[in-house]
């Protein structure tokens, strides 16, 4: 049977405290109904549902690039409300699975076996153990371990409340038994809500068979209904990547302290030390260390690059070998080739930096291009704004410039020269000569060192 999945994301979210819909807070980097989604494409479904209802349009412009149907629950009456909105959407000889935009953190995997157990005429359904099951629908279980109802908690007795296995929500079902079962759902009961979990009394009484696949781990299925749970949310995805990338073979010093706000790609051998942040789309290629406190932002790391402690980086490539930081500022349109040295406090904007070239301490180059094998001196400057557009400095092949050199753009620098410290360069400079700007030191015999008042 095609598969629909209908993603249910109406909820304000009220306990977020925010004025942005619930399901477009993120975790990784992205939102959670950006994760549910992707985690049902990878089903292969013959369709995606997306029930929204407050924010609607702030949902669809986050989502503006996936194929997805969007229906509108207005006002918000529970889950089985929503569904019953999708179902005009849904062929009737559909299979449908049923998912949550503020759950995340489900696995493909636990869906997919979901799907193959579940006899393609009957309900299957997710539930989990925890310990702490507050605010959760209680399985109740006859003598033989059949499913007999799912108790909401507000709707619940003293000994229902202990029980420790709860619905998950997440249900797969022919679609014919979801139009049939809907309409008999009603909202007597403590929230005066549709709750889909009724179906379970109406499968019973149509003497359906009812399939259970319990989740191994709560944390998979983690509801995010305020701040606390977000958080916690956060910290089980970011040990599911450390311990996916710990397996791929990735030295990751501290897993609790590793944060990914994007997607990674990183091969066997790479290093990445505590506190290291990467968002976007970070590939961090064989053998390349990433030292404490750094920040990396869509960057391409060449094999064996090293990256020292409390680096910057946005927007840049890297070239085999090279060496960065600490304290290091590359941003966006910066491209460094092999084996280039840029030492502490250095900010690169906008650049070509060609095999070999060193920028050890203390300086900004801006909308350069520099050839290979050249040495910029500490506290050297390309002065590349005139205060209404940007211009650029060009530095060949084995320059040398001195400490405290300012370079006024436009400007070009050729092949082998020297710049002696101190120069401020408004006009080319010749290959292999020395340029250097001569200034009087100015002296007087009367000055004397004042004195310091006397209190």
């Amino acid at each position: 049977m095609d598969l629909t999945v209908v993603v249910l994301a109406a909820g304000q979210g009220t306990r977020m405290k925010s004025s942005k819909p619930k399901v477009l807070h993120p975790i990784g980097g992205k939102p959670m109904l950006v994760h549910v989604v992707k985690t049902a494409q990878a089903l292969n479904p013959a369709q995606i549902l997306v029930v929204h209802g407050f924010g609607g349009e702030l949902l669809q412009q986050a989502l503006q690039a996936e194929k997805i149907t969007w229906v509108e629950q207005a006002t918000q009456q529970g889950t089985g409300d929503a569904v019953a909105k999708a179902l005009p959407f849904i062929p009737p000889s559909h299979r449908v699975l049923i998912l949550y935009g503020d759950v995340p953190l489900i696995r493909i995997q636990t869906l997919q076996k979901l799907l193959q157990d579940t006899p393609e005429n009957q309900m299957g359904m997710l539930t989990v153990n925890t310990e702490n099951p507050t605010g959760l629908g209680r399985i109740v279980r006859d003598h033989r371990g059949a499913i007999q109802q799912i108790v909401e908690e507000r709707d619940a007795n003293e000994n229902q409340r202990h029980i420790k296995e709860v619905n998950v929500g997440v249900f797969v079902l022919p679609a014919a038994l979801l139009a049939r079962w809907l309409p008999r759902l009603n909202n007597q009961n403590a929230q005066n809500e549709y709750y889909l979990s009724d179906m379970v009394q109406f499968a019973l009484d149509d003497v359906v068979d009812i399939a259970t696949f319990t989740v191994q781990s709560a944390n998979e299925v983690l509801g995010v209904n305020d701040r606390a749970q977000q958080v916690a949310a956060e910290r089980c995805y970011q040990q599911q990547c450390a311990q996916h990338f710990l397996q791929q073979g990735v030295w990751i010093a501290d897993p609790a302290r590793f944060d990914l706000r994007g997607s990674l790609q990183a091969a066997p051998e790479v290093m990445i030390d505590v506190n290291v942040v990467l968002e976007g789309e970070v590939l961090l290629r064989e053998g390349c260390s990433i030292g404490p406190h750094c920040t990396l932002i869509n960057c391409d790391i060449g094999e064996n690059v090293t990256i020292l402690a409390h680096c910057y980086l946005e927007g840049v490539k890297i070239a085999a070998g090279a060496k960065i930081g600490p304290f290091a500022r590359l941003r966006p349109g910066t491209v460094l080739g092999n084996n280039v040295h840029v030492g502490n406090f250095v900010e690169i904007k906008n650049s070509r930096i060609e095999a070999g070239s060193k920028i050890n301490h203390l300086s900004y180059i801006g909308d350069t291009t520099m050839g290979k094998s050249v040495n910029i001196g500490a506290g050297t400057i390309t002065c590349n704004y005139d205060g209404a557009n940007k211009h650029r400095t060009i530095i060949e092949d084995d320059v040398h410039i001195g400490s405290d050199t300012q370079l006024i753009a436009p400007v070009r620098v050729g092949k082998g020269a020297t710049l002696g410290a101190g120069t401020t360069l408004t006009q080319d400079a010749p290959p292999e000569k020395l340029t250097v700007t001569q200034q009087i030191q100015q002296r007087s015999k009367s000055w004397q060192r004042p004195n310091k008042d006397e209190e």
